[in-house]
């Protein structure tokens, strides 16, 4: 079932396009100078920074249109979500021996995901029984 996103929600999912692209483009551009920071692989920097700036342009993409469905924005909202996850499990893991500024920005960036996977859910318009 398609719906017309309402402005609150293309300007999440635009904003949520913006900054992830930026960070995408911010892992790709400066591994060098981030691995001496943050003291993470810059394989992994590399690997999360080719999927954030292809995630921005499907998000992008999405603020876009006219029309969407639900299960499109639910997507958007449960990868974002695993994406939070996957933050968290990283850190803990032992994978990884970030510095405090790594875990600062693994954390930072774990809030902001997880902000935009809530406002975009916020966004969803909400099935009423005549709409069910």
């Amino acid at each position: 079932m398609t719906f017309t996103p309402s402005l609150f929600l293309r300007r999440v999912l635009l904003l949520d396009a913006v900054a992830t692209g930026a960070t995408g483009l911010l892992l790709l551009g400066g591994t060098s100078f981030l691995q001496s920071l943050l003291a993470l692989p810059a394989s992994l920097m590399i690997y999360a920074g080719i999927f954030s700036v292809a995630w921005a342009a499907i998000v992008g993409f999405a603020s876009a249109q006219k029309q969407l469905t639900r299960n499109f924005v639910w997507s958007i909202i449960a990868a974002n979500v695993l994406w939070v996850i996957g933050s968290i499990a990283l850190l803990v893991s032992g994978y990884v021996s970030p510095t405090w500024l790594g875990y600062a920005f693994v954390i930072a960036q774990a809030l902001a995901v997880d902000v935009f996977a809530a406002l975009q859910y916020f966004g969803l318009p909400k099935r009423t029984s005549a709409t069910a």
